[in-house]
């Protein structure tokens, strides 16, 4: 093998970006990481948390309605806690809708995020 300047060639274990870190100096701190969600402050009203069944096809949904929903954005709450669970959700009416059984863990999710009552039905 040549020896050449421009071989490219590289001893072993060398960083071929060391010369590019030295040249740039130290990088700018990256994006804030966003704020956690914070919980609903004096949220005392109920929430009901249910399955349901009839008029979907013989699917099962997890539906939660309440005054405590009242005032908040379903839209943005139905796509939180569609990532959260890993299924689909979506609002209808004045209610929140997820595809399947999630009544325990959806109802365990509203608690972590400030619902004071929320409550199992069926």
């Amino acid at each position: 093998m040549a020896s050449g300047g421009g071989s490219g060639e590289r001893a072993p274990g060398s960083n071929p970006f060391r010369a590019l870190r030295e040249k740039l100096g130290a990088l700018p701190p990256g994006p804030k990481p966003p704020d956690p969600p914070r919980p609903a402050q004096g949220v005392t009203e109920r929430v009901t948390v249910r399955r349901e069944r009839a008029g979907r096809g013989g699917k099962t949904v997890t539906l939660a309605e309440g005054p405590g929903l009242a005032g908040r954005d379903l839209e943005e709450l139905a796509r939180e806690a569609a990532r959260a669970h890993g299924v689909g959700a979506r609002v209808e009416g004045r209610a929140l809708v997820l595809q399947g059984d999630q009544s325990e863990r959806l109802a365990a999710w509203l608690a972590a995020r400030g619902f004071a009552r929320v409550e199992r039905g069926n």
